[in-house]
Order: C-alpha cells, then structure tokens, then sequence
C-alpha cells in the first residue's frame, strides 16, 4: 500500500508518458461516444429520471438533457447510460470495465467542484484506470466469486474524488476502504445468464466511489481496503506509476459481450471470403470458451442480445456487422437474423478454456444448402492491445455512434473538444457539450418504443 495513495495524490500530468496521455484521450473518445448513444436506450431513460428525483441537487449534469443530480446521482445515471451499452472499453484480466464507471465519476466530480484544469482532468482519468484496473485483478485473485466492474471502480471513483476534494492521506486511505466495502459486488454470471438492466454494475460503483469521497471528507471511516492492501497482492501494486494499466485496456467495434465478439469475427470473416447469401445457412456451430457459451439467449430486449453470442452471430451474418440498429429495433424483430440465432451450437472446448481470460479465441463452422460446410480460423476479436486499433478506428466510431443521436456538427465538436484536452483544451465547454437543450425529441420517442 505504500506506493498507492502517493500515486494517487501526488501524480502530476509531467509524470505521465505522451502516450499514455494520448490513451486517455482514446479512452474519453471512445467511452463517451459509447455514452452519446446509450441515451436511446429505456434503461438510460429510467435511470436518469430515477438519478434525479432519488439523488436530487444541483451539483452535476445527466447526459444528455441537462437535469441535475448530485455528484452521486450524475455519476450513478451516466454510468448506467454508459453501460446500457455494452461498446465501450475493457481489460482482460479484470474481465470487466473500467471507462464505463471512471469517466462519468470524474466529470461529476469535476462539475460538482469546479474544476477547470483539462491536464489535471486528463491525469485524474489516468489514476482511475490505474486504480481501477489494478482492483478489478486483486478482486479476482483473492474473491471466490466473479463480481461486476462497480465492485472495483468504486475504488477507482474515490481515489478520483480522494484528489480531487483535496483529502490527505488518512482520509484518502478511509475513501478507498469506504468504496471497496460498499462497491457492489453484484453476481456477473447472474446478469449473463439473464439479461437485464442490472448488467455490469458500474454506474453503482461510480455512486458508491464518489459517495466515498465525500464520506471521508466529513470524517467516515472504512479503512482497510483488503485488495489493496493486503500483502499476498502486493505485487499487483507494486509498479503503480511505472507500468500503466490504461495502455492494456482493449477496444470493442461492436455493442455486444466481449465474449460473444469473436465469433461474431469469425462468422463475418468466412462471409467475406466465401459470398454466400445468409438464407443458404442450414447449420452454425461455434467452439469457444465456457463463459461465451452462456452467452445463450435468443432475445426479446436490447439487454438480452447485447449479452447474446447466437443473436451476435445472426446480426453479424445477415448486416454484415453489429451496429446500435441490430441490437435495438429493428434488429430485435428482425426475421433473417432471429433464424440464424436460433440455428446456432455453442460448444467449449478446452483449449479455449485453458486461455481464457487473457485470450479469448472462437472458431465457426457453417453448412450451406450446397452441402458445403466453410470453418473459420481460430479467431479473436479486434481491438486488443496486443494488436491496437489506430485513433482513427476510433474517432470514425465515436462518430457512427454520436451522429445519429447529437447530429454531425455537435458530434464533430464534442470529439475537437476532447482532443483538444492535452493541449489546455477547454474542460468546461467539452462537459457542457455532454447536455444540451434542443436534444432530438425523436431519440426520447425511440426510448419507449424499443
């Protein structure tokens, strides 16, 4: 523990590699294009409406219609908006998110407090994924059971407030015991094994990090924080502002399950090679890894297919890719892909058990009417970091996704703005930039007719 709370309140923007600074810009871009599109989902609607009358106040903004929560509150509705869907960013060995609960805790923080400075910002970012992604790996080591993102972003959310409010080092050692004893520790094989709007717990965590911030500056306590302090995982702290975890972070293409995403390569890779029509498909079998094998419903909600391998699969063969459309309407009715979900057999094999979580590898085999049946190579998905995608990639993705919902010309604004950041962009416009008052009347109108 003796590295932790010194990097966490003494870091400076200097301190940190180009590179990794350029990773929190990548990691801004890609969470909060992720962020602009989830609003047109029912789960954001109940949330924001919920975040405003049960965490009433001033302090910060829900996305993206301008109401008021406190910081708490903001955090909790734009974390689950975020997460409501399931495109933004991951780590492996967490086998979970962290950008989803660290990015919308900062901003509510930072509107809450003030804060103007866009490096300081950028570094506050920065010591969340570290924070974060480091817990998310201790969690796993030495917890039993496979808990949700929200029970280690929690730690991330008030280390982030910790900094921010300015506390000490005994107050910030009580807001990362606090966040680590409240995080939620909700069940994740639960919400894969049925879809609903719980998913991943992160704007939870977000609520519970950033409330422990503000309980432990008014002189709450909650000291330990076992998964960073304990000595058995010691290692996994022990390079903290060396080695930056915000680097090994991957990039999804598409808004479902990281689990169900190879497959969905593998299946788009033979269409590619071989032009066949999805109506000439009379078989699909997928070999993966357990945990995508219980990737098995054939849904009904938008919750259900993002968490859906054969629904993935369907989507990826008749569109040709995995867009916001196939996962809400008309995707969810639509006839040709709901046949090939249904055709589709999940097995595991040991192989891919054996290298999962630091791998996650899938393979397709699909009969024709022809007689033909085509298999895949043994795929992973794109994205990863050991074969990052460039900024571009991800800047044309916060675009497919912000367009349809802001409109071109504040979807091209908003990214200049975050862009702009590491240059002493200005903090203030790009969080203002999240609201706004003429957002389309036509996306709420979606939201409760999906």
């Amino acid at each position: 523990m003796t590295d932790v709370i010194p990097f966490i309140l003494n870091t400076t923007y200097e301190d940190l590699p180009q590179p990794v600074v350029q990773d929190a810009v990548r990691a801004l871009v890609d969470t909060l294009g992720v962020g602009m599109s989830a609003v047109q989902t029912d789960l954001s609607r109940i949330i924001q409406a919920h975040a405003q009358v049960m965490f009433g106040g001033q302090a910060a903004q829900i996305w993206p219609t301008g109401k008021t929560a406190s910081a708490a509150g903001a955090a909790l509705a734009n974390g689950m908006t975020i997460d409501a869907l399931d495109a933004h960013d991951g780590h492996k060995l967490t086998k979970g998110h962290v950008g989803c609960g660290v990015i919308p805790a900062v901003i509510a923080m930072a509107q809450a407090e003030g804060l103007t400075d866009a490096r300081e910002f950028l570094t506050l970012v920065t010591i969340g994924y570290e924070i974060g992604t480091r817990a998310g790996i201790a969690l796993h080591r030495s917890a039993c059971d496979y808990h949700t993102s929200g029970a280690w972003v929690a730690l991330a959310a008030a280390a982030m407030g910790a900094r921010i409010l300015g506390l000490d080092t005994a107050r910030t050692r009580e807001a990362l015991g606090i966040a680590e004893y409240h995080g939620p520790r909700s069940q994740m094989m639960r919400t894969i094994d049925a879809p609903t709007m719980v998913k991943d717990g992160s704007g939870w965590g977000a609520m519970a990090g950033v409330s422990a911030a503000y309980l432990a500056r008014d002189g709450f306590t909650g000291a330990p924080a076992i998964s960073v302090e304990a000595e058995d995982l010691s290692d996994i702290w022990g390079d903290i502002g060396q080695s930056w975890y915000i680097q090994d972070q991957y990039i999804k293409l598409y808004p479902v399950c990281r689990w169900a995403q190879p497959a969905a390569e593998a299946v788009m890779a033979l269409h590619r090679a071989h032009e066949f029509n999805a109506s000439d498909i009379t078989s699909i079998q997928i070999e993966s890894f357990h945990e995508a094998k219980r990737l098995n419903a054939i849904p009904t909600t938008t919750e259900q297919a993002q968490y859906s391998l054969p629904f993935s699969v369907g989507a990826a063969l008749v569109a040709g890719t995995i867009g916001v459309d196939e996962v809400m309407e008309p995707g969810l009715g639509n006839p040709a892909i709901l046949r090939l979900a249904r055709m589709v057999e999940i097995e595991e094999t040991d192989a891919f058990n054996a290298a999962f979580p630091a791998r996650r590898f899938a393979q397709a085999h699909i009969g024709l009417a022809d007689g033909r049946t085509l298999t895949s190579d043994i795929t992973e998905a794109q994205g990863d970091p050991e074969a990052r995608v460039g900024h571009a990639v991800i800047r044309e993705k916060f675009l497919r996704l912000t367009e349809p919902v802001m409109g071109t010309d504040k979807a091209h604004a908003l990214l200049t703005n975050i862009e702009a950041l590491p240059n002493g962009g200005d903090l203030r416009s790009m969080m203002a930039q999240l609201s706004y008052e003429d957002f389309p009347a036509k996306i709420l109108m979606k939201q409760t007719s999906s």
